[in-house]
């Protein structure tokens, strides 16, 4: 007889409106101040176009979002779920040591910590489980807390926990959210940085929201030992950045 595997029980009203509202732009983690060296490659002459805009960010999302944070906020969510902090250190230390340049590395760093902090606050210091150690685990991870290891966090706080193990479609609609959150803020930064109207910007989400699915596939079965930030262009073109004279973004 072939083994039966049960359906992880649908998410709650409640944990998709919470996945919606990490999503969400004006969550104060500062994300709309990078443009992730879009920037840069607008000054270097190679994105000027919505077409050449659109190529770049669906480039971006393949090479580097999928191959990188998706993946490893795939792997956070269950070891927060589990409590597994050996694991959760592990994957925070990846990220920090895999940022190119400094401006990268300060990204994922600030934001991490923003995040932290607005966990923190959001119910005026009192998680919905008051026995819950882990934002202060979170907070103490060294140098800092990163962006997808915090996200992870505020994924797993309000995702169901049926005996310790993740929900698998919960970890899917935490990974739809990351990426859309990312999508929306490029898209932004596309049409401070080209400069793009807004329809120009609604059509490039689209064409991101079509690969986001796929990305996120490929994401979830990507092993450790595949995971990667190699990403020469945007190193060498975020190292420009530093010194570029005229900035809008933060990176």
């Amino acid at each position: 007889m072939p083994q039966v595997v049960p359906r992880s029980a649908p998410l709650s009203a409640s944990a998709r409106l919470q996945l919606m509202w990490l999503a969400s732009p004006a969550l104060p983690v500062g994300g709309f101040s990078y443009s992730e060296v879009l920037e840069a490659a607008v000054e270097s002459g190679l994105v000027t176009t919505e077409a050449q805009a659109a190529a770049w960010l669906r480039d971006q999302l393949h090479l580097s979002l999928a191959r990188a944070d998706l993946a490893v906020v795939a792997r956070a969510v269950p070891a927060w779920l589990r409590g597994d902090l050996a694991r959760i250190t592990e994957l925070n230390q990846w990220v920090t040591q895999t940022r190119e340049t400094s401006e990268l590395r300060l990204q994922v760093e600030q934001m991490g910590r923003s995040l932290v902090e607005w966990l923190r606050n959001r119910s005026g210091g009192v998680t919905a489980d008051a026995g819950d150690t882990r934002l202060a685990q979170c907070a103490a991870l060294q140098p800092t807390p990163t962006w997808p290891i915090s996200f992870a966090l505020a994924v797993a706080q309000c995702l169901p926990e049926p005996h310790g193990r993740a929900n698998p479609e919960g970890v899917r609609e935490a990974l739809l959210s990351f990426a859309f959150g990312w999508a929306e803020n490029m898209v932004q930064a596309a049409i401070k940085a080209v400069p793009l109207g807004q329809s120009a910007g609604q059509r490039i989400l689209q064409i991101l929201i079509d690969d986001i699915p796929i990305a996120i596939d490929h994401a979830l079965a990507l092993p450790d030992s595949q995971r990667q930030a190699f990403t020469p262009m945007l190193a060498i073109l975020s190292a420009q950045h530093e010194t570029q004279y005229s900035r809008l973004f933060r990176s």
